[in-house]
């Protein structure tokens, strides 16, 4: 390739930012009850999770701020926003996975009402979708194009997306190229900082489970 070729090929060359974390602790988080798209709010020890991530990224340098529509996830992004100046963005599409008839039910509780359905769940079928609720594969596109849609409207920026369990689950899995259905492999812990970036048509992971700024954050339910 010539100088001037090459010159060219750099000045079209972006790079997306991205910091992904999830929202503050529920009481259903303490109890090991399944939220999915259920709105519940944030405990008292989720606001101060919050109020700690904010700390944290005060001092840091943000083009924008995406969040879930559920209040646990905005609550949690609001307080950043604030910090920031910045006008926080709420996105349904980052929600975390409808769980359908689960929701609600702590894992003890599904095994008794529909025990084959929580053998097909935690075997993580990948079109199994709990009466109501939503695939793996459903989420994983869902979690995808979502990426792709913030690479294409935020290029050279950094920007945070507040999310849930099963979205930084799945996004992980995109990122390091882990099967959808197997184990997983890494924690997802309440107010836990994830950071990843896309340059030239590729996504990097470089930072993975940070908390050193929430003592004891719990992980999110086996998904």
């Amino acid at each position: 390739m010539s100088e001037l070729g090459l010159k060219e090929t750099m000045c079209h060359m972006t790079t997306l930012t991205l910091c992904l974390a999830r929202h503050g602790e529920t009481d259903w988080n303490a109890e090991n009850r399944i939220q999915g798209q259920l709105d519940i709010p944030l405990n008292s020890r989720g606001q101060e999770q919050a109020k700690a991530l904010s700390s944290v990224l005060a001092t840091m340098h943000f083009d924008a701020i995406y969040s879930s529509d559920l209040s646990r996830a905005s609550v949690t992004a609001a307080a950043i926003a604030n910090e920031l100046g910045l006008e926080l963005k709420i996105n349904p599409a980052l929600r975390e996975r409808h769980y359908g008839s689960f929701q609600g039910l702590t894992y003890a509780e599904v095994g008794q009402k529909t025990p084959e359905g929580l053998k097909r769940f935690l075997a993580r079928e990948l079109d199994y979708e709990m009466e109501g609720g939503e695939s793996l594969n459903t989420l994983w596109t869902r979690c995808v194009s979502q990426l792709q849609a913030m690479a294409d409207a935020h290029p050279n920026q950094t920007i945070l997306v507040v999310s849930h369990g099963a979205v930084l689950d799945t996004v992980y899995r995109y990122l390091v190229g882990d099967a959808l259905d197997a184990p997983r492999s890494v924690t997802t812990p309440n107010c836990a900082l994830n950071w990843m970036t896309y340059s030239d048509g590729k996504w990097k992971l470089d930072v993975w489970g940070e908390v050193s700024h929430v003592a004891d954050a719990l992980d999110a339910l086996p998904e």
